[in-house]
């Protein structure tokens, strides 16, 4: 049955205007992105299909355009449009970071690493760069490594923070494998990074660990800072 059929109290859009965006399940958000379905399918069918097939809204925001397109009715145009929606919810949450202070909304800070981190296939490490009143001033992923390993130079790390002038910063790395528990190695380099930036006067304010889907980890919050 399409969607025109349904209850107009039952359909998405409908729903949406009414309740707001957070009534809706990520199946009904992502058939309002979708607009229209297959032959024999709603769009709300299909939405609960890719969802089912990719296993989470996240890692189906993730895939890449071969990946996407293989199901029938989702063709460029679509795979263009949500990689623009996911970027512009990345930026804005950067926007809100870079007018607010990080520490007074962790939530925000963990929304945006889940974002920019949560889904890759591959290890990378983070850092957030903070100015003296601990609002973001830049962002930048600067180590890439394997599924298993990344290297990270503490040089690089205080290059970057004395390029932009950074009186402190956030780290965060991902953990592909969806296991957010730190690693010996993790608090090893945690430990050698926040001694690097103590010798030019940058703090280390937190260590996020991402995992998939998962709240990202906080070593703050953890007591390993």
């Amino acid at each position: 049955m399409a969607i025109s059929d349904w209850p107009e109290q039952e359909r998405p859009r409908e729903r949406l205007l009414k309740d707001g965006p957070a009534a809706l399940s990520d199946a009904e958000l992502l058939a309002i992105f979708l607009r229209v379905g297959v032959r024999g399918k709603s769009a709300v069918d299909l939405a609960r299909e890719l969802l089912a097939r990719f296993g989470s809204l996240c890692r189906l925001t993730a895939a890449s355009a071969a990946e996407l397109t293989r199901t029938p009715g989702l063709g460029q145009a679509k795979y263009v449009q949500l990689q623009a929606a996911i970027e512009l919810a990345r930026r804005a949450l950067a926007e809100e970071l870079k007018q607010g202070d990080p520490l007074s909304a962790p939530r925000q800070v963990r929304d945006f690493l889940r974002l920019k981190l949560g889904a890759l296939p591959h290890e990378v490490f983070m850092v957030m760069l903070l100015d003296a009143q601990n609002r973001l001033c830049h962002h930048e992923e600067l180590f890439r490594g394997t599924l298993t390993q990344t290297s990270v130079y503490p040089r690089e790390v205080v290059k970057l923070a004395l390029k932009h002038n950074a009186a402190a910063v956030i780290f965060a790395h991902n953990h592909p494998s969806g296991i957010s528990e730190p690693s010996r190695a993790d608090e090893a380099l945690t430990t050698t990074l926040k001694h690097a930036l103590a010798l030019v006067d940058v703090k280390v304010l937190d260590h996020f660990i991402v995992a998939g889907t998962n709240p990202p980890l906080s070593f703050a919050e953890r007591g390993l800072l």
